[in-house]
């Protein structure tokens, strides 16, 4: 009977330091898979995911990057697994993912409303960033001088002598310009034409338009050449910068959070538009510049 005992407990302890090596074994295999991370097919994605990118690896992590994935396809392949970490905007979330409405509510409240809604996916949020892109108006600044125009108030009254750019849908959806027309009334324009989004700012310069739907971290804003219009009756909600991120990824790699953590905190609307101002302005390679930038505000 005594040798029966010894024999259990010795299998108990053999089980034990079994577990003890195997257990840490499995939870390092986990934390030393590389993190993939993920960027939308356009710049200031590219940019940001870059900059999230070196961040993981200065805590130690290898990293797989996958970047120019289409705005539709995004979401689902983060909670496939297939992408464990990407930049993404609060307002996206809120409005586009979960098709809830963002008019009215603060930075704070959309922050919640996308990480709260998203848990159900096996996705979550980290902190957000005070950089904000949401909608906006934008006019060259000499025509905005020239028709005193400072905000969407003044846009409405001054209508019939802008000419309006927009890229085929602004003019239909109802978070733009009907929703412009409910809030401020109705924006008679002397002309409305579409045009690719991508020549809108091009538009503009060559006089064929007075005015456009932006994006309020648009690279061309941090120039002299427009005027970003105040929407002074707030129409269009937040869209704070936001990692969107796997939580089996963030559970395995818990530094992961802090250093993403600490790139937001800087990542202010100024810092975005400029970053978008070196890539699409000046020309510069997304990469080149989100290294600098890493190395001047973080490592």
């Amino acid at each position: 009977m005594r040798f029966k005992k010894i024999v259990a407990l010795s299998l108990l302890s053999i089980a034990g330091l079994l577990a003890g090596t195997i257990m840490p074994a499995v939870a390092s295999a986990a934390s030393n898979k590389p993190i993939i991370v993920g960027s939308k097919n356009v710049s200031e994605s590219k940019t940001v995911s870059e900059i999230y990118a070196l961040a993981l690896e200065h805590e130690g992590y290898k990293v797989t990057r996958k970047p120019n994935i289409s705005n539709n396809v995004i979401f689902s392949a983060t909670q496939k697994g297939e992408v464990d970490v990407y930049p993404d905007y609060t307002g996206t979330i809120v409005e586009a993912y979960l098709k809830k409405k963002g008019t009215g509510k603060s930075a704070s409240q959309m922050a919640k409303l996308a990480h709260d809604g998203i848990q159900k996916d096996g996705l979550t949020t980290f902190k957000y960033a005070p950089g904000d892109n949401r909608q906006g108006v934008a006019m060259p600044t000499k025509d905005a001088k020239k028709y005193h125009i400072t905000n969407l108030s003044e846009l409405q009254k001054n209508a019939k002598k802008i000419n309006f750019a927009s890229q085929g849908e602004f003019e239909k959806r109802a978070d733009a310009l009907p929703e412009m027309n409910k809030v401020y009334g109705k924006f008679d324009f002397k002309s409305i034409k579409d045009y690719d989004v991508n020549l809108l700012y091009k538009i503009m310069e060559q006089g064929k338009a007075q005015a456009a739907p932006v994006s309020t971290t648009d690279g061309q804003l941090a120039t002299s050449k427009f005027t970003l219009l105040k929407d002074n009756k707030n129409i269009w909600p937040p869209y704070n910068l936001v990692p969107v991120v796997n939580k089996k990824a963030a559970k395995s790699h818990p530094k992961m959070e802090q250093a993403l953590n600490k790139v937001d905190a800087k990542l202010t609307t100024k810092q975005l538009t400029d970053l978008n101002k070196k890539v699409n302005v000046d020309g510069q390679n997304s990469k080149a510049v989100a290294k600098n930038w890493y190395n001047q505000n973080i490592k």
